[in-house]
């Protein structure tokens, strides 16, 4: 990832950061007020909603205060590490998420006394769908989340989510078409 920072800017990082590694609270503070906003939107963007995508920044800025003595310019800027950690963090934060979710539908499910061959084809069926919405955009993950298997009407959806019912629709059309096409082969005849 290269930064086009104009010279000034980049050798500010170079001494900012040189004055933070000493410990340098006012010059952290500055590298922050310097990249935040691009830490917020890289958040944000893989994220998807304004609450996590700030306690993501928020994240990302102590981590780098707490480890500010391996703290790297990429570029001669810090931005590019600090983006990866955004980035790193984000998806940790979906797939605990994901892991929760399909924790707490097993655990819905209701407990049946069926053949051992039965509970291994239910198995690999559940693990197909799980990696079928795992590969979906965070959009399209909570899409399946709301509407799929929880009970929330399109409309209220899209509303929650600040999207229009068309794309909704389209959407968890495009979600259960890709779910019924790994599961083809597990499922009997309809």
């Amino acid at each position: 990832m290269t930064t086009d920072l104009p010279t000034e800017h980049a050798a500010d990082d170079r001494l900012l950061l040189a004055r933070t590694r000493r410990g340098d609270r006012d010059a952290f503070g500055d590298l922050y007020a310097r990249h935040v906003r691009p830490v917020y939107w890289q958040a944000y963007r893989l994220i998807g909603t304004a609450q996590d995508a700030e306690e993501i920044t928020q994240d990302v800025f102590v981590t780098a205060w707490r480890r500010r003595a391996d703290l790297h310019l990429v570029d001669t800027s810090v931005l590019p590490w600090l983006l990866a950690t955004a980035k790193y963090l984000a998806l940790n934060l979906r797939r605990k998420r994901v892991r929760r979710h399909w924790e707490q539908l097993d655990d819905t499910l209701p407990s049946t006394d069926r053949e051992p061959a039965d509970e291994a084809v239910s198995a690999v069926l559940m693990a197909r769908v799980r990696e079928s919405v795992a590969g979906l955009s965070p959009l399209d993950q909570q899409l399946f989340e709301r509407c799929v298997v929880g009970d929330l009407t399109y409309a209220q959806a899209a509303d929650a989510l600040g999207v229009s019912h068309a794309a909704v629709r389209n959407r968890v059309s495009r979600i259960r078409n890709r779910v019924r096409t790994a599961t083809e082969d597990l499922r009997g005849p309809a």
